[in-house]
């Protein structure tokens, strides 16, 4: 194990008060603009942002290039406030997050991809990095191992985005794990370095892409790539032993666009379940392994799994998953308490799980049963659909039952069409009352599906 990341017993029992960045100030932390940056250079860059961070607890975090979100996130906790990070950079939910934490300034990085309403949200309440970073000397940065840094939000796939505060030390243990389970991709003593497709603002960008270079032997590129040549340029930019971090989404279009990647030591994919073919497809096409990552907001990442060999979750050290009549109860050393998750779990004896849906997505209807996934599945099954999703809508009345509804994308094809295929496979009381086609899903920068933006869509499409 790399000599920077401590063992999880040393990592509980470390001091109050511990240091930002593990190991040599020598160590290269990120890959910033091309050019490489060290430990000690990137605590310069802290330092001297801090000083000039405005008054207030809490900082909302808009930054897009990587590397400055690192900066700015460390700034404000060097600062004792705290990192905001909204579960999506759309203006009204910038705008609802302010408004919620009414000491808050936002913080940002440069003109903003959802456009220039969030700028101006920038100019009104809060504070923009300067182009060119300032540099500070001084003494080693400490962070209190009790302080929360940062506070995230669920995706709202299921409802109302949900707040959860995460403190420096639950991060120091959770990014051990998370080295633990990726370490044996690349050979012993070489600096990995990660590529990351997912926002720094997501639970798993944070943990994958922020924390993993401050406390492991483990560099990041510090842009944030979203198109496939996008995503081979920055890996070109970064040295190897590379290790792409990615979702279903964004690793389905790599494949598609046949763009070509320079060698990569393995694939990290997380926040929608990754079909085993798609999983066999990357590993053959860019011959290595990928891991999937299982976690939550709440719990952060708690399991792994080789998709392309088995569907089975086996759970990292310390950490138990035991199965709920309403879920499951997750155990872990970073977690103060147990977690009770809504996803329902089958635990073998040697304490992997696997998945069997969510209390939310299992429907009971007429007496008969099945879950929201499968039904999604024989969706994406119909010849011609593209993407798509099925969802349960709320009860009309006591004592009723929600209607099945639907959305596809599937050019040349009416409703009716998928309608007519879906109920050869389909008990009739699973077949969607309402089936739209649309253009496109709403899915988020990580390829989830927000309920509230499918209801909308649902009203606005078409038959």
């Amino acid at each position: 194990m790399s000599a920077v990341v401590v063992s999880i017993a040393e990592a509980l029992q470390e001091a109050p008060v511990c240091r930002l960045v593990a190991g040599s100030p020598s160590r290269i932390i990120a890959i910033h603009r091309g050019e490489p940056v060290s430990a000690a250079r990137f605590e310069c860059h802290v330092r001297a942002l801090a000083a000039t961070l405005p008054s207030g607890s809490h900082a909302v975090n808009l930054c897009e290039d990587r590397y400055r979100f690192l900066v700015a996130m460390c700034a404000v906790a060097i600062r004792g406030q705290v990192n905001v990070l909204p579960p999506s950079r759309a203006p009204g939910v910038v705008a609802e997050t302010l408004a919620h934490y009414p000491d808050a300034y936002a913080i940002g990085d440069g003109p903003s991809e959802p456009g220039r309403e969030i700028e101006q949200d920038i100019r009104s309440t809060g504070w923009r990095m300067p182009e060119i970073l300032e540099e500070l000397e001084g003494p080693p940065l400490l962070v209190d191992a009790d302080a929360v840094v940062v506070i995230g939000f669920t995706s709202g796939s299921t409802g109302r985005p949900t707040a959860n505060a995460k403190t420096w030390g639950s991060f120091r243990v959770s990014t051990l794990q998370n080295f633990t389970a990726l370490r044996s991709l690349w050979a012993e003593g070489m600096h990995a370095n990660v590529v990351a497709t997912v926002p720094p603002q997501h639970m798993y960008g944070i943990e994958l892409s922020i924390m993993l270079p401050l406390l492991a032997d483990v560099g990041v590129h510090g842009g944030r790539p979203f198109f496939p040549q996008d995503v081979a340029c920055a890996l070109r930019e970064t040295p190897a032993p590379r290790l792409l971090v990615t979702t279903p989404v964004h690793l389905r279009a790599l494949i598609e666009s046949g763009v070509a990647l320079p060698p990569l030591a393995g694939i990290v994919s997380a926040t929608a379940p990754m079909p085993e073919a798609l999983a066999r497809a990357a590993e053959s096409r860019f011959g290595c392994e990928l891991r999937e990552m299982f976690g939550s907001t709440e719990t952060c990442v708690i399991a792994s799994r080789r998709t392309a060999l088995t569907d089975a979750w086996t759970p990292f050290p310390g950490v138990t998953v035991q199965p709920q009549p309403d879920g499951s109860l997750v155990s872990a050393a970073h977690l103060r308490s147990p977690v009770a998750l809504a996803d329902v779990v089958e635990v073998a004896g040697d304490g992997s799980f696997k998945l069997c849906g969510r209390q939310a997505d299992l429907l009971e209807i007429a007496g008969k049963r099945a879950s929201l996934n499968e039904l999604t599945h024989r969706l994406l099954s119909v010849p011609g659909v593209e993407d798509g999703v099925v969802f349960q809508l709320e009860p009309t009345s006591a004592g009723s039952v929600g209607r099945i509804a639907a959305l596809a994308v599937a050019p040349g094809m009416r409703g009716a069409d998928i309608l007519r295929s879906l109920r050869t496979h389909l008990d009739p009381v699973f077949l969607p009352r309402k089936l739209r086609c649309v253009t496109t899903l709403p899915r988020n920068e990580t390829g989830k599906l927000p309920r509230a933006e499918l209801l909308r869509l649902l009203d606005a499409a078409e038959y």
